[in-house]
């Protein structure tokens, strides 16, 4: 046997061995993997992960099982994640909070770079709206109110530092107004009022108001977004109004930092197969999101830039969480 021939079977005999010791390579998943959702069952965030997780389950042979761990603006859940194992079998569904907790709140329980990205899910506007009954049928007639009488127009929001506090405040900078923000408790409780005529509107996730507009009981006024929605083809954008404003509503799945490459690509494959697939995008669409998927270097790049955003706006309003 030549110098060559035998140099040729010892690497064969090596690389064949390190495939065998490595865990990653051998058969992940192995067993079922949690998903954490750091909201309540039955709402938005909770819809698009059951419904992703029974597309990854499909496509990984495992079961992907929704853990719902809601609480303290999804630090809770978040942190449960932070502090898992790093093998994959335990992710997190990430939305707006996660790019804008750090800005809220700096003694946050885990590291800003606890975390490893795997995908960007989709994205979408949220919807400007008032109750039917409205005198306001336009952002400009918004604007001319709250012009003419500062602080007299109100805004709801589930609370101090959500998504619909932040849009309401980007929106006021903006447009040079003073509105006055309402927190309440969760998005039932500033609906209800909203309904009531006790605040004149609110920023809100499609998923949140879309039966409360079919029925009629609420006018959709404006998208959020900085282009119009094929969701909400008839809706202009605020920012035709006010130019420079756009907020969305995005979601993405995190592993913790530390997960082996391999493991994040074989996910990422995974959810970009399920988030693919015509029941997701017909789910998704429905709630006025578009389905983006995609790689992890994607989803960082975005929320590193939503960090960016929201920081400005939370020290510029000096946004405090209740």
């Amino acid at each position: 046997m030549t110098l060559r021939k035998l140099f040729v079977r010892l690497s064969a005999v090596v690389g064949l061995a390190l495939v065998a010791a490595s865990p990653v390579l051998a058969a992940f998943p192995e067993k079922p993997i949690r998903l954490v959702v750091p909201f309540p069952p039955g709402g938005g965030v909770d819809m698009i992960a059951r419904t992703l997780g029974t597309g990854m389950s499909q496509i990984l042979g495992q079961p992907v099982i929704v853990d719902n761990k809601p609480g303290a603006g999804t630090i809770i859940g978040t942190d449960a994640v932070a502090k898992s194992p790093p093998d994959g079998y335990t992710l997190v569904v990430a939305s707006f909070a996660h790019a804008v907790n750090p800005s809220l709140m700096p003694k946050l329980p885990y590291a800003t770079g606890a975390f490893a990205p795997v995908i960007l899910i989709g994205r979408g506007p949220n919807v400007l709206v008032v109750r039917a009954d409205s005198p306001y049928k336009t952002v400009k007639d918004i604007v001319a109110a709250a012009a003419a009488k500062p602080d007299a127009l109100t805004y709801a929001s589930q609370g101090n530092g959500t998504s619909a506090h932040l849009a309401g405040e980007m929106f006021t900078n903006l447009a040079r107004i003073k509105v006055t923000h309402v927190p309440y408790k969760g998005v039932a409780g500033a609906l209800t009022d909203l309904l009531g005529g006790r605040v004149d509107m609110m920023f809100a996730t499609s998923s949140a108001v879309a039966s409360l507009v079919e029925g009629g009981k609420l006018r959709p006024i404006a998208v959020t977004s900085s282009e119009r929605s094929s969701a909400f083809k008839a809706l202009p954008t605020v920012a035709e109004t006010v130019p420079g404003y756009s907020v969305e509503s995005w979601y993405g799945l995190y592993v913790p930092a530390g997960t082996s490459p391999d493991v994040i690509t074989k996910l990422n494959a995974a959810a970009n197969t399920a988030a693919r697939s015509a029941d997701f995008r017909r789910k998704l669409e429905h709630e006025g999101l578009l389905v983006t998927a995609g790689t992890p270097e994607e989803l960082d790049a975005y929320v590193r830039g939503e960090e960016g955003r929201w920081r400005k706006v939370v020290k510029e309003n000096n946004v405090k969480v209740d």
